[in-house]
C-alpha cells in the first residue's frame, strides 16, 4: 500500500494515523475498523467474485465503502498494519460449531506484533472483542464483549474462549494469504456454509451493535436492551445505506445469484 492508499483507509474507518506502531494505536485502529466496516456476506447473495488479493479487498472495502466477511475483512487489515509499520500474520483458524471444529482454514485471524508484545487482532468475527487480546497472556481478559481467555492446547494450537464458551482454534503457524482460497471458496459456494443460507450485515456501534438479518433489522445497546422489527422490501436499501453506509443497486437475496448456475464456483 502507497501513502495514498493508506490515508484513504484511515479516512475510511475515521482513525487517527498512528505516529508509532504500537499496542496503544492499534487498539485505537481495531475498535475504528469495527465501527466502519461491517461484517457482511452479501457479495455471495449478489453474484459478486471474492478475489483474496490486495487491489480487489482494498478496492471492496476502502472505495466502494463495502464490509467482508473474515477473509476479506482480516486480509486487508493485515495490509493496513503492515503499511504502518506492524508485523502482521496471518492465523488459520476453525470455528467452534454445533458440531464440533469447522473445515480448515474456517477463519482468517490475525497475530500482530508491537514493542510491548504479541497481540491477536480480529476484526472478522461478529461478535468478538472489541479490543485486540494479549496473545501470551493465559489469564481471563476483560472486554466490552465479555470475558475472554486464550489457552493451549495439547496439540500447541491456540483455542480462544468467550465467557467460557470456545469460538475458534488457531493454528500458530502463519499463512499467506492465498492459503484461505480454498475456505473461502467452501464459505461462498457450499450449501453446508451459513454463508450460503442467509444473509448478514452487522456493525458495532457507539451504544451496542445494528445487524441486518434477511429483513429482520436487530439492534442492542450496551446494556443488553433489544430492538427488533421487520424491515419493509421498499425500505431495505435505505436500511443498508443508513446504517451500514452500503449503497446497493439492488436487494441481496438468498440463492438469487446461484440459481441455473449449478454449485461451480461462478
Amino acid at each position: 500500500m502507497d501513502a495514498t492508499a493508506v490515508d484513504a483507509y484511515i479516512a475510511r474507518i475515521g482513525a487517527t494515523r498512528p505516529t508509532s506502531p504500537d499496542a496503544g494505536a492499534l487498539r485505537a485502529l481495531h475498535l475504528a475498523h469495527l465501527r466502519s466496516v461491517p461484517f457482511e456476506n452479501l457479495s455471495i447473495h449478489l453474484g459478486e467474485e471474492i478475489v483474496l488479493a490486495e487491489q480487489p479487498v482494498l478496492d471492496k472495502i476502502v472505495r466502494a465503502r463495502r464490509g467482508g466477511f473474515c477473509y476479506e475483512l482480516n486480509g486487508a487489515f493485515a495490509l493496513l498494519l503492515g503499511a504502518l509499520g506492524y508485523e502482521a500474520e496471518l492465523l488459520a483458524a476453525r470455528v467452534f460449531g454445533a458440531d464440533g471444529l469447522g473445515i480448515p482454514y474456517d477463519h482468517l485471524a490475525l497475530r500482530v506484533q508491537t514493542p510491548s508484545g504479541p497481540w491477536l487482532a480480529d476484526v472478522g468475527f461478529g461478535r468478538n472483542s472489541h479490543f485486540p487480546l494479549r496473545w501470551d497472556n493465559p489469564a481471563e481478559q476483560d472486554d466490552p464483549a465479555g470475558v475472554f481467555r486464550i489457552e493451549e492446547t495439547g496439540e500447541g494450537d491456540l483455542d480462544v474462549l468467550r465467557d467460557g464458551e470456545p469460538q475458534y482454534r488457531l493454528e500458530q503457524r502463519p499463512r499467506a494469504y492465498a492459503d484461505f482460497e480454498a475456505g473461502c471458496w467452501w464459505h461462498r459456494t457450499s450449501p453446508k456454509s451459513h454463508f450460503t443460507q442467509s444473509l448478514v450485515c452487522s456493525r458495532l456501534t457507539g451504544t451496542g451493535r445494528v445487524t441486518l438479518t434477511g429483513r429482520t433489522l436487530v439492534t442492542t445497546g450496551t446494556d443488553g436492551a433489544r430492538e427488533e422489527r421487520q424491515v419493509g422490501g421498499d425500505e431495505v436499501l435505505t436500511v443498508y445505506r443508513e446504517h451500514f453506509g452500503i449503497v446497493l443497486e439492488r436487494e441481496p437475496e438468498v440463492g438469487a445469484a446461484w440459481r441455473g448456475r449449478g454449485t461451480g464456483a461462478g
